[in-house]
């Protein structure tokens, strides 16, 4: 469904614009520890560690466009997918979401990223707590892996590094108190499984998200990997849906406001859409 979006281009601050670390930290609690890495996946992971942490500021809002039936519709210069705003008298306790993790086309040259998550915060605020999987593509070569992030550290965590296309994942970030327990669950490939409870007294819990991303290294927006269509289904907050409360629909373009990933329409039941790849960069 076309709607009329009004133009403007304004990044939210990258999630992925920081140090990637391959293991967990000490203080995780995750369903095994991973190997040492070797050959192509080391290099692969290499490369990763290779996006600089970059600065939060202290609000990670879109620009908001035209309102219609209740919904918000945005432009992001590296996100696409839907989160729940900010709304008086509400904060966000529990997020959910489920996909089959899609594979993406990867050039012969050059190294590209996608990346798939649900989170609290970050959408209004500079707190982030949030999990997901990543796809990179590295002249040619694809590979997928789990992570976790969690302020005020705000550096990934990758957990697994088995993830494939294919995959059902289901991931989620719920509250309790000012604990967070991050779970991910790859029924596929149980290896890149985990579950780890992380605490943050100052995180504002201001909205919640369901978003494919370009991440970011220092202030640059890297190329966005061919993913096709990501699925998002069964997304869950608090008690409702995606439709319970104040929602964004955001549509991810460039500098010059080309589409480079598009939400689709919110299903009946405000619990599922997709997103398809339209460009890189």
């Amino acid at each position: 469904m076309h709607r009329r979006l009004r133009k403007v281009a304004v990044a939210c601050l990258p999630l992925l614009g920081l140090l990637l670390a391959f293991s967990p930290s000490a203080n995780a609690s995750t369903a095994r520890i991973a190997p040492a890495p070797s050959g192509a996946l080391a290099a692969a992971i290499a490369a990763l560690k290779q996006l600089k942490i970059g600065d939060h500021a202290t609000n990670h809002a879109v620009g908001h466009g035209v309102k219609i039936n209740g919904l918000t519709q945005v432009r992001s210069t590296n996100w696409a997918g839907y989160a729940d705003d900010h709304t008086a008298g509400t904060t966000y306790s529990t997020v959910t979401g489920n996909w089959s993790e899609p594979a993406v086309s990867c050039p012969s040259h050059g190294t590209l990223y996608a990346v798939f998550w649900v989170g609290i915060d970050g959408f209004t605020s500079g707190t982030v707590e949030q999990d997901g999987t990543l796809a990179e593509c590295n002249h040619g070569k694809a590979t997928y892996f789990s992570w976790w992030e969690m302020f005020p550290t705000n550096s990934i965590q990758v957990v697994g590094s088995s993830v494939s296309p294919g995959d059902s994942i289901s991931a989620s970030v719920v509250r309790s108190g000012s604990t967070y327990t991050l779970k991910l669950t790859d029924s596929t490939h149980p290896a890149n499984s985990f579950s780890t409870a992380q605490t943050c007294s100052t995180c504002v819990n201001s909205s919640a998200e369901w978003i494919a991303e370009a991440p970011s290294s220092g202030s640059k927006i890297l190329p966005l990997a061919n993913f096709g269509t990501w699925t998002e289904t069964g997304a869950t907050v608090n008690s409702g849906v995606i439709t319970s409360f104040p929602d964004d629909e955001l549509t991810m373009v460039d500098s010059s406001g080309r589409i480079k990933a598009q939400p689709g329409a919110l299903n009946g039941s405000g619990n599922g859409f997709s997103v398809t790849w339209k460009r890189s960069t």
